[in-house]
């Protein structure tokens, strides 16, 4: 049996300034470190201690620092991968929410929704977000480590879990996989069919204590 932890990363100090993330480097607040501890030991009791583990994180401070907790839980180093990082809000990172919402165009109703880029310049679209985070993804997946930790952001989240599942890209343009900052969601593949599985989504039992 194949495992997949996806993590999201638990609350920045973006989440409490109210400014827009993204690309924005921002670090995990004193809560968020606390939360990332709970995070690594709620991970450390789900895996056997002679198993395989492989850590890979967006290169973003949150996540990383996120990834800190994990792999220092397991005695490995992370592996950085950039292409997890969270959509680009292009000139709106590091500004604060309100100037995003007050320029914020949402995608169309039908039509090209992966061509939205949320109406900001310089921003990703849809279709090149997703398609960087699948890019990672197959690179991930090729390597067969049994238990895997990817720790990314919110918005990201959705594109991982839809490259497991085995969805074109081009069908995304409605998809929204939600699951809260420090979470914990479950991929799994079965030795016998070799199907992909969902087996979890924004699990956060181990933030409770």
């Amino acid at each position: 049996m194949r495992s997949i932890y996806v993590v999201t990363h638990p609350e920045a100090t973006h989440h409490v300034e109210r400014v827009v993330g993204g690309w924005y480097d921002s670090q995990l607040t004193p809560a968020g470190v606390r939360a990332a501890v709970s995070i690594a030991a709620a991970l450390r009791a789900r895996v056997p201690d002679d198993a395989e583990v492989e850590v890979v994180s967006s290169d973003l401070r949150r996540a990383r620092r996120t990834a800190d907790e994990v792999a220092g839980a397991f005695g490995v180093k992370p592996i950085e991968e950039r292409r997890l990082r969270e959509r680009s809000y292009g000139e709106a990172e590091g500004r604060s929410q309100e100037w995003l919402d007050q320029r914020f165009v949402p995608p169309p109703a039908s039509g090209d929704r992966m061509g939205h880029d949320v109406g900001v310049r310089g921003a990703e679209t849809t279709r090149t977000f997703a398609r960087r985070v699948y890019a990672a993804m197959e690179e991930i997946l090729l390597r067969r480590c049994e238990h895997q930790v990817i720790v990314t952001h919110g918005g990201t989240l959705t594109f991982v879990v839809a490259c497991w599942i085995g969805m074109p890209v081009e069908s995304l343009g409605r998809v929204d996989f939600r699951a809260p900052s420090g979470s914990i969601t479950t991929l799994r593949e079965d030795d016998y069919f070799r199907n992909h599985q969902l087996a979890s989504l924004g699990d956060t039992r181990h933030l409770d204590g």
